[in-house]
């Protein structure tokens, strides 16, 4: 079924990514050392109880299962926060402001997950408790967990500080999450309501990708393969607000706006996230040659890559969808191909 296949991504695959992501980033961030292994443990637990949701979605178990499966989560999310507010307190100084945003978006995780649980209590709301999910999952999780990361992930796969990043992150928290709620409000209840929350994360974003460019210069942006699939998450999110305020005005479907988001906006950033992010998962600690080979690997085509998915993002607004298909087949093919290389590269350079 679309919905237990839309879960499937997500569940299985978005929500994993981001708990590793942060249990990768918050010791970084706060300068207190790898995580415990039980707390390393929790993409994979996530993991199963996406799994079933999913088969509940499907109608391979009943239906209760689905509302257990949330409620699961929602404990790992709570886990997860208890955990990065531990791990801020016992931060020496202060803590890097990114892990705030960390916090924020699984706020939103867990006001999506309350939704779900509040569906069979609520009938007659079942539309604006489900509007209300999927906004603070795409924009709230996904997208507050982004903006929290690019603005460290970037300068990082560059290898060039920006002095700007900490500052951008600390001031910018509170109007993101405003955003936020002003976006899933609106979709819920009247979309004039969203329409200043996409402006303000409009804003966000263009002043995001303004700093990389005045900090590192657009070439050097465009030059390295994963900074260039990242700023394309950024192009593809500012995109996708727009997109987005014409479905809530009507002048848009609401599926050709979905999946762009997922063409224009998720895969350029778990593309160039895992560009990133997978060499050192795979091989944690100081640097060896095989973590460059890797990331090589990986990065390679990251420009045509990123341009190929916004490109394709377009095309699914615009209603060509053939085309859309094949450019968006072409894209991922780089990074399947890439990712098949950095592997054999990996297991012989070691």
């Amino acid at each position: 079924m679309p919905l237990a296949v839309a879960h499937l991504a997500f569940a299985l695959g978005i929500v994993p990514l981001i708990f590793a992501a942060m249990l990768h980033f918050v010791p970084v961030l706060t300068r207190t050392g790898d995580p415990e292994s039980r707390v390393k443990r929790l993409p994979l637990w996530a993991q199963l109880a996406g799994l079933v949701a999913v088969v509940a979605m499907q109608g391979w178990l009943p239906r209760g299962w689905l509302h257990a499966a949330a409620a699961v989560d929602l404990i790992f999310v709570l886990i997860l926060l208890v955990w990065i507010s531990q791990r801020m307190r016992r931060c020496v100084g202060a803590p890097h402001p990114g892990t705030r945003w960390y916090g924020a978006a699984l706020g939103a995780l867990l006001l999506a997950l309350l939704a779900v649980l509040a569906m069979p209590m609520i009938p007659d709301a079942w539309g604006p408790l489900r509007r209300l999910h999927l906004h603070l999952n795409t924009l709230g999780l996904v997208g507050l967990a982004a903006l929290g990361t690019l603005p460290v992930l970037l300068p990082t796969a560059l290898g060039k500080p920006d002095p700007q990043a900490a500052v951008w992150l600390r001031r910018r928290l509170r109007p993101a999450v405003a955003a936020i709620l002003l976006l899933s409000a609106g979709a819920a209840i009247s979309w004039p309501l969203a329409v200043p929350g996409a402006a303000i994360m409009l804003l966000l974003a263009l002043g995001l990708s303004g700093q990389w460019a005045r900090c590192f210069g657009p070439r050097t942006l465009v030059t390295d393969g994963v900074s260039a699939s990242l700023l394309a998450a950024v192009l593809g999110l500012m995109l996708l607000l727009a997109a987005g305020t014409l479905h809530g005005m009507g002048l848009l479907a609401a599926q050709p706006v979905l999946l762009a988001w997922v063409v224009g906006f998720l895969l350029p950033l778990v593309t160039g996230a895992l560009s990133q992010l997978l060499p050192v998962w795979r091989w944690p600690g100081p640097q060896i040659p095989a973590r460059h080979a890797m990331r090589a690997c990986l990065a390679n085509g990251g420009v045509w890559r990123g341009s190929g998915f916004l490109i394709a993002a377009a095309l699914l607004l615009a209603g060509a969808n053939l085309a859309a298909a094949l450019i968006l087949g072409g894209a991922l093919a780089i990074f399947v191909v890439n990712l098949a290389r950095a592997m054999r590269v990996a297991r012989s350079t070691r």
